[in-house]
This record gives structure tokens, sequence and C-alpha cells, in this order.
């Protein structure tokens, strides 16, 4: 067995995305609803090759919530990692021993009725809610606490409704 710690991290994107009530757009995994706790993440996804990670975190949002309808407000400077558990290494038999994020706080222009998960024949999420932003931390898998908690306290700015100062 390949040791993780020799593996690469994937090269991934992470939307905070906000409706004009300054809430954050959350999923649920379809594919953890039965087996985790704590089934609930914000979009993310890979980079394509060299593409530009201001273009993945959109093309992200269309694949996985079936709209791009949103504009970039704010960006996370730095690269956040997180390693995969080792139960989820085993079980995916993944090449990567985790994810290296980059992420954008986002502002969604569009209404409710354009965010469709059904866009895919296989959807990542089957669920989706707006909450404040402060919860996402606890509604997460707990390896993925730690950056959720920096982009809770990076994008705090963002969590308030359009005009509120």
């Amino acid at each position: 067995m390949t040791d993780p710690a020799t593996l690469p991290y994937r090269a991934n994107v992470g939307a905070a995305l906000f409706n004009r009530a300054g809430k954050v757009l959350i999923a649920r995994r379809a594919d953890l609803k039965r087996i985790a706790t704590h089934p609930w993440q914000l979009p993310q996804g890979g980079i394509d090759g060299d593409e530009d990670p201001r273009h993945a975190v959109l093309r992200e949002l269309r694949e996985e919530i079936g709209t791009d309808a949103a504009t970039i407000i704010g960006e996370i400077p730095v690269w956040l990692d997180y390693d995969f558990p080792p139960e989820i290494m085993a079980r995916s038999g993944s090449k990567h021993r985790g994810q290296r994020q980059r992420w954008f706080a986002l502002r969604f222009t569009g209404t409710d009725t354009m965010i469709r998960l059904d866009t895919h024949a296989h959807p990542e999420f089957d669920a989706w809610r707006w909450a404040d932003l402060g919860q996402i931390a606890d509604l997460a898998v707990p390896f993925k606490r730690p950056t959720y908690q920096r982009v809770a306290r990076d994008f705090a700015p963002f969590a308030k409704p359009d005009g509120a100062e």
C-alpha cells in the first residue's frame, strides 16, 4: 500500500455562494446521507489541467448546482489543504492524499428556482438550503471542519444582506 504522505494533493476550488440575505448555500452529499451524520458541504470541485481557478469555480457551480449566476466578491489568497481520512482513502482508492483548495466568495445573482441539482445523470447533491455562514463547520464532515472554519472567518464580511454596512 502506498504511503498517503507521498501522494499529491488534488487541485480544487471551493465556493461560498451568498444570497442577497447574506446566507450561504450548503448542499447535502447524495453519497453520504446514509453513512455520515454531517453530509453537508459547500460546492467544490477539481481544477482541470491549467484551468484558471476563477473559471473553475464558476464551472463547478454550473456542474454541481445547475447555475453559475454569480459574481466573485472575494477570495482567500492562499491555498488551503486537507487530508482524506484513511477510511476514505481505502474506500475510494484515491491517487491523492487530499485536496488543495482555492476558496472564493460569490454573490448569487439568480433566483432560487435556478438552482438545479438534477442536471447530471449522477448528481453529487440531493438537497440544498441557505444557512448562516457560522454553521458550516458544524454541518460538515470532521476532516473539512478546519477549512470551513477558515472560510467562515475570512468570508464573514460577505455574510450580511445586500446594502447592509
